[in-house]
């Protein structure tokens, strides 16, 4: 007897998903699309903005004896300025961080909630993405560097065109796992009044008096998203780290160089 309030309860539940789904399909739809939208080109500029303070973290703690004084100081300054950036944007909230840069930007930009949503998840994932960087680089051979500086490469052209190539292919998974955090993570700039899928709930719950069906259905798109994304994601890890080679590899390096290889 005690489960038939449950069933009825459950099935009460199911009806008020299905009509939130039929009535406001639209609102649910753009949410979506502005959920990915800001999460893949936040994912995107904050990996750039990683590899490059990454990249000048990991320049600046590089000595050679050939540096000026002046050269070592300006390493140093950078080295300070970076990790500022990373401590304090890794150590506070995306959502303070939304509502202090929206606002006191607001008038002097006059910026509108989408681009400002673009503009802070970017700064904040850079913050991270630099952290993946470094770990990312640390995982490459010294020898890597050490080869590219034997042959008169400058540390920055050592750093872009060797290290960071092979930087990127063993962080990929940690970058991809940035990606999905940000579309989980997009929610809490509906503070500042960027229209994602958690501000279309809210919207709909003003209009039919209910929380439970837009944030049951909100809650299964933003499942369905980050589910989709994970499988591609790890479809194009696994074609990265897959070799593909014509040359048997006992021949390889035989074939290489009767054919001008090397």
């Amino acid at each position: 007897m005690n489960l038939i309030p449950l069933v009825l309860s459950n099935v009460s539940l199911m009806d008020k998903a299905m009509k939130v789904v039929t009535q406001y399909q639209s609102l649910l739809i753009k949410g979506a699309i502005n959920t990915v939208i800001v999460a893949l080109i936040g994912t995107i500029v904050g990996l750039v903005i990683g590899l490059v303070i990454g990249a000048i973290r990991f320049v600046s703690l590089s000595h050679d004896r050939k540096d000026s004084k002046i050269t070592v100081i300006c390493k140093k300054i950078l080295y300070f300025l970076t990790s500022c950036y990373v401590e304090i944007f890794r150590g506070t909230p995306m959502m303070v961080q939304a509502m202090f840069l929206y606002w006191s930007l607001k008038q002097s930009l006059n910026w509108t909630p989408y681009f400002a949503a673009i503009c802070i998840i970017s700064i904040n994932t850079g913050a991270y993405m630099a952290e993946i960087v470094r770990s990312g680089i640390q995982s490459v051979d010294k020898g890597q560097n050490e080869g590219a500086r034997s042959i008169g490469m400058t540390d920055m052209q050592a750093m872009f065109y060797v290290i960071l190539p092979q930087a990127i292919k063993n962080a990929f998974p940690s970058i991809g796992n940035e990606f999905v955090v940000n579309i989980k993570d997009s929610c809490v700039l509906n503070c500042i009044g960027f229209a994602e899928l958690f501000f279309q709930a809210k919207s709909i719950q003003g209009s039919v008096f209910d929380y439970t069906g837009p944030f049951l259905v909100v809650g299964i798109m933003y499942f369905v998203l980050t589910f989709t994304t994970t499988r591609i994601l790890g479809i194009i890890e696994e074609k990265m780290n897959h070799t593909h080679s014509s040359i048997p590899a006992s021949d390889t390096t035989a074939n290489s160089i009767q054919r001008g290889g090397f």
